[in-house]
This record gives C-alpha cells, sequence and structure tokens, in this order.
C-alpha cells in the first residue's frame, strides 16, 4: 500500500518572523495581566507582547510611550492584534 503523503499546514498571510530587529512604541502595558501592545510601521494594526517575551533583567514590565527593540513577530490575530512578538527588548533599563 502506498504511503499517504502528509500536506503542509496551511499558512497564515502576512510577513513571518523578521530577521533584523526593528524599533516600535510601547501603546499600552497592562502590568496586572502581564501584557500589552506595541506599535512599528512593521506591525500594522499592533503588535501583542506577552511578559515572558520581554528580555530585562528582574520583573518584565514596559512603560507606555517607551520603545524597545522588536526582534521577532508572527502573524495573529491576538487578543485584537494582527501580530504576536516573539521577542522583545527594551531601549532603556
Amino acid at each position: 500500500m502506498p504511503k499517504r503523503r502528509r500536506s503542509a499546514p496551511e499558512r497564515k498571510s502576512g510577513p513571518a518572523r523578521r530577521p533584523s530587529p526593528v524599533i516600535a512604541r510601547v501603546r499600552e502595558w497592562h502590568g496586572e495581566e502581564g501584557w500589552g501592545v506595541v506599535d512599528a510601521p512593521e506591525t500594522p494594526g499592533g503588535c501583542f507582547v506577552m511578559f515572558a517575551v520581554i528580555e530585562m533583567p528582574g520583573y518584565r514590565t514596559l512603560v507606555p510611550g517607551t520603545e524597545v527593540v522588536l526582534h521577532g513577530w508572527e502573524p495573529g490575530p491576538q487578543d485584537g492584534c494582527d501580530f504576536r512578538a516573539l521577542r522583545v527588548t527594551p531601549l532603556s533599563i
């Protein structure tokens, strides 16, 4: 009996992971829940950030209005955002 080929999973449209980092601005941060949204021209509609993807020593939090480096993202949707962050580093700690 011939082997059946498995089809590849359907890929969402839009840019996947970006190899070069971009600067984004924190739109909002919900510290009690550990998530927020950052904006960059490369992520129209916002990029969802969970505290677990923030790279910094100590308590991981972001401050609205500050800039961060967005090292990678993938298409959403995620809680009303069109993108989901994979790694974020605050510009000033």
